[in-house]
């Protein structure tokens, strides 16, 4: 899977992408990482499967599991959370308020910081906290 899936920008240039590209990829890791732990921790079906995870990655979940952690956080990691909330989106949320989905924001900005500049140890450790 390493080579199907390969990043191929350096820390420095990760870090003047925009925060929403962040977001954008920990969106898809943090989504993949809870499906992968439903499909191997689970019997459910399809559907059920994906009625479990709307759980985990809506809005609402997410900004929890950010404020669950925020003081676990290093200082950097802290920064891109901070770079990530504040960020301008003119998105609209449909099934939260603008402060979660801000919050949300965040936390998938961090993800995929982190993803993106092959933190995957921290990754895992990060993934450890949040999900009991």
């Amino acid at each position: 899977m390493e080579e199907f899936i390969k990043i191929e920008r350096t820390p420095e240039e990760v870090n003047l992408m925009s925060p929403l590209t962040w977001a954008y990829v920990g969106d898809c890791v943090y989504e993949l990482y809870i499906r992968t732990k439903l499909v191997n921790e689970t019997n459910l079906k399809p559907h059920k499967l994906h009625i479990e995870s709307i759980k985990y990655v809506k809005a609402k979940a997410q900004a929890e599991l950010l404020e669950k952690i925020m003081d676990k956080l290093t200082e950097e990691e802290q920064d891109i959370v901070r770079r990530a909330r504040n960020t301008q989106n003119h998105h609209l949320p449909k099934n939260s308020n603008v402060t979660e989905y801000m919050y949300a924001t965040a936390f998938e900005g961090l993800i995929g910081y982190l993803y993106l500049t092959k933190q995957d140890e921290r990754l895992k450790e990060i993934f450890s906290k949040i999900i009991d």
